[in-house]
């Protein structure tokens, strides 16, 4: 079987100590996103084999291990005004998908996508990623009108809400991720800028 470096494999991950937990106390890092296997590169495991090493094996125990140790009334207070906000968000989000009745939430077009903001770029190309931009708010505005999630009769899973919601996220992605192409001059992770190399094919970052 022939293995190809692509890119994304020279990119490391997130630090994470024996337990995969990150520096910020409570946040676990799973699979490929941590740096536990991989060290600088990821040519050494495999992606779906240490995603499910760490899900089934490693955090089951370390997490809840963490759990347990915590005290009484260390968990961080809900009172905050960011975290008000952000629940209300959430809420009046929830209520607006629950109450549009309008079509599925698959009727919406094709969003902007590597043609746009890819990990090959070059500074005179840039209008692609300015094109991008301006095809999102017609992509937002179609999402919203035309989404549809029915609310769950007895359960309170509901598998389309959480679809929908994490389209929306992505449409805010997108926009961010065009928005950082057209900032960002610098080779950086996965993305190559071609007039920020050196002779040798080496990128340059800075």
């Amino acid at each position: 079987m022939r293995i190809f470096p692509a890119v994304h494999y020279t990119m490391g991950g997130l630090w994470v100590d024996y337990n995969l937990m990150s520096n910020l106390p409570g946040l676990f890092v799973l699979g490929e996103a941590n740096f536990s296997d991989h060290g600088a590169n990821r040519l050494g495991a495999s992606a779906l084999m240490q995603g499910l090493a760490d899900g089934y094996f490693v955090i089951p125990y370390t997490i809840g291990d963490y759990l347990a140790g915590q005290k009484p009334g260390s968990r961080p207070a809900t009172n905050d005004v960011a975290f008000g906000q952000a629940e209300e968000n959430v809420r009046t989000m929830t209520q607006r998908f629950l109450g549009n009745k309008a079509r599925s939430r698959s009727a919406i077009p094709q969003a902007p996508g590597q043609d746009h903001v890819g990990a090959l770029r070059h500074g005179a190309h840039q209008g692609r990623a300015r094109g991008g931009l301006q095809k999102l708010p017609a992509l937002r505005e179609e999402f919203w009108a035309n989404v549809n999630v029915p609310a769950p009769p007895v359960t309170p899973l509901n598998q389309s809400l959480e679809q929908a919601g994490r389209v929306a996220d992505f449409i805010e992605l997108g926009e961010l991720m065009c928005r950082d192409a057209l900032t960002r001059e610098e080779s950086c992770g996965g993305h190559f800028r071609e007039e920020h190399q050196y002779p040798d094919g080496e990128l340059q970052t800075r």
